[in-house]
């Protein structure tokens, strides 16, 4: 008999300013029955106030949209990369821009993966069903 592995609980930090796409998040998350914790700031500078702060704990992983007010997602990377205690953070780009420079930036800044919003089918479904296997497999470090 195999003993049942457990599995850590994620947090999934959502930092996107459009509260259309925080409640569909949502609406996926009961839909799949996903009982992980969910955090939201509205651009960069209140994700990173955020981290510093230790608001996010344990082990979590990003849904970063581009096109933010204040700090955009490029920004907000490139201070997560040069900060050396949150350099590690898994990041997904889930966004709308399609220009091929977005990607090659967020890709230069190690994101874990570059999504477009208008390309889910099934909203964000997919997304976290992606998820829930990722860090089901993956071992995520706790910052």
């Amino acid at each position: 008999m195999s003993p049942t592995k457990r599995y850590r609980e994620v947090t999934i930090f959502l930092i996107d300013d459009d509260d259309v796409d925080y409640m569909a998040v949502e609406r996926a998350m009961r839909q799949l029955k996903l009982l992980n914790p969910l955090v939201r700031a509205r651009d960069g500078v209140a994700a990173l106030e955020m981290l510093r702060r230790g608001e996010i704990a344990g082990a979590f992983i990003i849904l970063l949209d581009l096109n933010m007010p204040r700090m955009n997602g490029l920004e907000f990377l490139r201070e997560l990369r040069h900060a050396p205690d949150l350099a590690s953070a898994v990041v997904f780009v889930l966004t709308t821009s399609r220009a091929d420079e977005d990607k090659v930036a967020a890709y230069s800044y190690n994101v874990a993966g570059y999504m477009v919003k208008s390309d889910i089918k099934d909203g964000f479904l997919n997304i976290l069903n992606m998820l829930d296997g990722y860090w089901r497999i993956v071992e995520l470090p706790e910052l």
